[in-house]
């Protein structure tokens, strides 16, 4: 009898010492990437002050970045899959650390747009990269899912010292060094990762199509736009052509993908039920997290009045949260399977956000940082195990590709969490200011204080009695802005966690139910 072609993936090799290794360099750059957005969300008071940003340019310099990573994520990750991995990774820290330097130069509000936008597309290249070349080196499914925990760790790793290098740096110097932290873990990676990383990529792909490329971009750049509009409230043509044109890219891109001989997209991919929940349960809790995250170090540092250094320390047991519940998914989805550990971690993660909307009691601050303690908890099962259903759904020559799917689908979502949460805070900040700000408070103040920082600043040139009325208003509005944030972040995580419950009733194939269980 013919040998059974399935057998020798019953019992994949056991990865080495150098497998290992490898994974602490692939660390890396995902700890500065993560490290990147932290401090930059510190930062935002001491840019507003700055660089004197009007609300959407502020909303800009915060998710510029997240939309130019998911607008470049898929195109790298199958380029990383035809070019190899490893020299995608390497070419995205050189870009990296050079667009850091250039961040770290911008005077004025546009230019650091510009070069944010930059960081995105160099950090595309990175995350595509480090993840499938983990489901390459770790074929073992239980050495998959402590590998992706260890390279989801390092993400909070980088979240809990990016707070306090960037309380650190705020303290001591200008907001443009935040960027430079960056730079000298990028160059140790280009000095080891030649030597320790593996190299893997598609013998059988074909060329980029850079038509897939650009319908791409400009569906989510064009989406975006319209969408940033919004939140201004310009409901004119512009609004309505920039939709229309994100909407018309977006069918056009779908319908290519099912047409080319190597899509950027393999929407097969989606006919697997298992599959298609992971990825939207990971794409709804990186929406509300990513969403409800940009209020808190402004409430820290500007509603309480908390120094940038103590305001980074607060958010340490949120990143270290994500550790724990990283290195613990694992261990506990042997036991409980990767369905059950998602829908209680979503479960606790609800809660979570249910803390949050304590933070105007006179215990406030405990309130918000044991909510983000329960969120990170129960979110770290959502992206460990959502990550490696993912990956382990898709061939191994098309591990770039379907890597990038799934950063793709956090950081759009992500990106898209702080648009629209960001959105909602302005309306119902702005709301909160016409009922709340003094009646007689000068003109070019009222202008000023169309967000929490413009009228902290604005404060600041007042007489005594009016600025601190305007402040009482300005921090009281946007306390009301981060508990609707909260509800809304709330509910999200619980329709994720319905979905994650429906995959617990799907029976999976059983070629796929050894590998993503």
């Amino acid at each position: 009898m013919s040998p059974d072609p399935t057998a020798a993936e019953a019992v994949p090799a056991k990865a080495t010492r150098r497998e290992w290794t490898a994974l602490a360099v692939i660390a890396l750059p995902c700890l500065v990437y993560a490290m990147d957005l932290t401090v930059l969300n510190l930062a935002l008071p001491a840019i507003s002050a700055d660089l004197q940003p009007s609300a959407s340019q502020l909303l800009w310099i915060i998710d510029i970045y997240g939309f130019m990573v998911a607008g470049f994520l898929i195109t790298m990750g199958t380029l990383g899959d035809q070019l190899g991995r490893k020299r995608m990774l390497l070419i995205g820290a050189a870009a990296f650390a050079a667009a850091s330097v250039a961040a770290a130069m911008a005077t004025t509000a546009p230019a650091l747009i510009a070069t944010r936008a930059l960081l995105g597309i160099a950090g595309a290249t990175l995350a595509p990269s480090t993840l499938s070349l983990i489901s390459n080196m770790f074929r073992d499914e239980r050495e998959r899912r402590i590998a992706i925990g260890i390279w989801i760790s390092s993400y909070s790793v980088g979240g809990a010292v990016g707070p306090l290098v960037g309380g650190l740096i705020l303290q001591y110097w200008a907001w443009p060094a935040i960027f430079w932290a960056a730079v000298p873990v990028m160059v140790l990676l280009l000095l080891v990762g030649p030597a320790l990383l593996p190299e893997y990529r598609d013998p059988h792909a074909n060329r980029l199509d850079l038509l897939s490329v650009l319908l791409s971009l400009v569906a989510v750049l064009a989406g975006v736009s319209a969408l940033k509009q919004l939140a201004e409230g310009h409901l004119g043509g512009s609004t309505a052509l920039a939709a229309l044109l994100g909407l018309l890219a977006g069918t056009a891109f779908l319908r290519r993908q099912r047409r080319v001989a190597y899509p950027l997209l393999d929407l097969r991919l989606f006919a697997q039920p298992r599959f298609t929940t992971a990825i939207t349960a990971y794409a709804l809790t990186s929406f509300a997290m990513f969403g409800v995250y940009i209020f808190i170090s402004q409430h820290l540092q500007l509603v309480l009045g908390l120094s940038p250094l103590v305001a980074g320390l607060c958010t340490v047991p949120w990143a270290l949260s994500f550790v724990v519940g990283s290195m613990a998914t694992p261990w506990i989805a042997q036991r409980l399977q990767a369905p059950r550990t998602m829908v209680s971690g979503l479960a606790l993660a609800a809660v979570g956000f249910g803390a949050l909307v304590m933070v105007d009691t006179p215990h406030g601050l405990l309130w918000l940082m044991g909510g983000m303690v329960l969120m990170g908890l129960g979110m770290s099962p959502v992206f460990t195990l959502g990550n490696d259903i993912v990956i382990s759904s898709a061939p191994p020559e098309r591990a770039g590709a379907a890597s990038a799917l799934s950063e793709t689908s956090s950081e759009l979502s992500g990106a898209l969490g702080i648009a629209v949460f960001g959105s909602l805070a302005t309306s119902l900040y702005r709301s909160g200011m016409r009922e709340l700000a003094p009646a007689d408070l000068p003109v070019d103040a009222a202008l000023a204080a169309s967000t929490l920082g413009g009228a902290f600043n604005a404060a600041n040139h007042l007489p005594q009695p009016m600025a601190q009325a305007l402040r009482h208003a300005a921090s009281a509005a946007f306390v009301d802005s981060l508990q609707a944030a909260a509800l809304l972040g709330m509910a999200i995580t619980t329709v994720s966690a319905l979905l994650a419950w429906r995959l617990l009733r799907e029976r999976p194939p059983a070629s796929a139910g050894t590998r993503a269980g």
